[in-house]
């Protein structure tokens, strides 16, 4: 009996588990049912579509034959991938370097404005906009036609500015009257022309409503006689309002064609005098020397008016683009900077100005290896949202050139459902972008948690 007794009291009694610990355990049960729909989403949003994607990558376009890695191979053999390589490789190269550094130099800027505040917001405020709604704002002010383009605009009128246009692009000398056509666009009479002789030179192709204001009757200048020394004559409109009229005479109705450049060449094709014409279409030459001469009239006078540059033309189309992306980003890259530079050690930069640093100094060698990790986050963050545009892309580049600003993203939509219909194609495309923004992502995700040791 002392035997039984002595073992029932050797064996461990039941103890219940402290109240600490059963504290931390409930709260992690809690936690992780706070958790789990967040959990649920991501794998239903995230991690299922990646595993598909990666999946499906490996069959065909109907999704029901394995070909194993010949989407892959397919991929790095279309020249239309290709170029969406090539120009992702632009768009990481270019985009978040200028974007760094134009955030650096307005940040640094702002802090020496008196409404930074203001201005911060102004720059800041297209982050508001949505990519397609500054989609379709580029893809206006990038249009060709100067009365919408606003670029095309500013462009055509500091152009006009500083260079006269002809009033007659349309212009063209009726056939069989007196004027030939070169080759380089200007007409020249068809004979010699000697003092003494005046000439009509008729032209046809300019609308009435076209003609510019001040333009006068030709009548009465066409009647005039030359002086034995010079050669005067008229350039005017063939072409009578309402019909009627005789081709190549002037007639009463008939306007003149003011502001035309016109030149007298002689035997040996030199230019040997210039004149312009008057409101009524007329010139005159005067002290010629006796001789024949030929009177031209420069493609100047018929050149087309400046219609600005080809923004969304297959050269430009991506940099223009890039352009619209920078507009968006600015702001956001100077706000995350300008945080940083905030949090600079002033004494370190009012030591650097008393030992006779100037700013340059200042900003070169202290601001930006201060801001180093700053700027690093910046450009990785940037990297990672370049491979991914989309919208811009899409919106902004018209149909004809939309191979030529492809980038990945779009490349991977085109080849799936914009007419490809080949969603093994596309799947791989899309693994490849993941496996391109994920080693920046892990880069990101460590600079991140070295910050906060």
């Amino acid at each position: 009996m002392t035997a039984t007794l002595i073992k029932e009291t050797s064996d461990p009694m039941p103890t219940k588990a402290p109240e600490g610990t059963r504290r931390i355990r409930r709260a992690r049960t809690v936690a992780l049912l706070f958790v789990l729909p967040a959990l649920l989403l991501l794998g239903a949003l995230v991690v299922y579509p990646v595993l598909f994607s990666v999946g499906r990558s490996f069959f065909d376009a109907s999704g029901t034959r394995f070909v194993g890695a010949d989407n892959y191979t397919e991929m790095f053999r279309d020249p239309a991938t290709l170029k969406a390589v090539r120009n992702t490789a632009i768009w990481v190269v270019v985009a978040p370097s200028l974007l760094t550094g134009l955030g650096l130099i307005l940040a640094v800027l702002v802090e020496k404005v008196r409404w930074a505040t203001a201005f911060k917001l102004l720059l800041f405020m297209p982050m508001a906009v949505s990519f397609l709604a500054a989609g379709i704002i580029f893809r206006l002010a990038y249009d060709q036609d100067p009365s919408k383009g606003v670029l095309n605009a500013a462009a055509v009128s500091i152009h006009d500015t500083f260079k006269d246009t002809s009033a007659f692009p349309t212009a063209r000398a009726r056939d069989g009257h007196g004027l030939t056509a070169q080759s380089d666009g200007s007409y020249r009479t068809s004979a010699t022309v000697s003092p003494g002789t005046s000439v009509n030179l008729g032209f046809v192709g300019v609308a009435p409503n076209d003609l510019p204001p001040g333009a006068q009757p030709a009548y009465t200048a066409a009647g005039r006689k030359a002086a034995a020394d010079a050669i005067s004559g008229t350039v005017y409109l063939d072409f009578t309002p309402g019909g009627g009229g005789e081709q190549g005479k002037v007639d009463r109705q008939e306007s003149g064609l003011p502001k035309m450049r016109v030149q007298a060449v002689d035997e040996g094709g030199d230019t040997v005098a210039t004149t312009t014409t008057g409101a009524d279409g007329s010139f005159h030459f005067s002290g010629l020397d006796a001789g024949s001469y030929l009177l031209k009239l420069p493609a100047s006078n018929f050149a087309q008016p400046y219609e600005g540059v080809s923004w969304l033309g297959p050269a430009l189309v991506t940099p223009a683009i890039i352009g619209a992306y920078m507009w968006i980003w600015t702001g956001f890259a100077m706000v995350l900077i300008g945080a940083g530079l905030a949090a600079l050690p002033r004494d370190t930069l009012e030591a650097a100005r008393m030992d006779g640093a100037n700013e340059w100094q200042i900003f070169r060698r202290i601001t930006v290896p201060l801001l180093a990790p700053v700027l690093t986050v910046v450009f990785v963050t940037l990297v990672i949202n370049v491979m991914k545009v989309f919208d811009l892309v899409y919106i902004i580049a018209p149909g004809p050139v939309q191979e030529d600003a492809t980038v990945l993203a779009t490349q991977m939509w085109l080849v799936s459902f914009g007419g490809g219909n080949n969603q093994g194609l596309g799947s791989a495309l899309g693994v490849l972008l993941l496996l391109l923004v994920v080693p920046a992502m892990v880069f990101n995700v460590r600079r991140f948690r070295r910050s906060q040791r």
